[in-house]
């Protein structure tokens, strides 16, 4: 006879339950566990990057970006407020708390003075302008 233990976890035993009953087992939980990164998606025309970020859950103020030469680095706290009365209690949360942060490297240095961040609806959109590169210059030989 097969041994199907192994191939029977703890989540394919929730999720039968979830489907045949879905309000008989609820556990109180506070917060997932955080995503392993940000996600994003990056964009390039002739003069900038365009990069669309996903930090749903949290402010503008506690998003911070850091541009250094061509690394791009972000960071956000994402904060969970509990808002119960005196007859609710909270049964199931599924919202994460913390902070997530993702870096990465681009082909060129960024324009740091130029560049423009905007937050909406859980997007942060960066357009981040290329450096124009110098022209060389001739060296005085003594």
């Amino acid at each position: 006879m097969a041994n199907l233990s192994p191939f029977v976890s703890r989540g394919l035993f929730d999720e039968l339950f979830r489907d045949v009953n879905p309000g008989y087992f609820i556990k109180p939980l506070h917060g997932d566990a955080l995503p392993t990164q940000i996600k994003v998606d990056i964009k390039e025309n002739p003069s900038e990057f365009i990069v669309e970020a996903e930090i749903p859950g949290t402010s503008k103020e506690n998003i911070h970006v850091n541009i250094d030469g061509n690394v791009v680095s972000i960071r956000a706290e994402i904060s969970q407020v509990d808002s119960q009365t005196k007859d609710d209690k909270l049964l199931r949360s599924e919202r994460y708390y913390g902070e997530v942060s993702r870096s990465f490297q681009l082909p060129v240095d960024i324009d740091d003075s130029t560049s423009k961040a905007r937050y909406e609806n859980g997007v942060l959109t960066l357009n981040l302008l290329k450096k124009q590169k110098q022209a060389g210059q001739r060296m005085t030989i003594e």
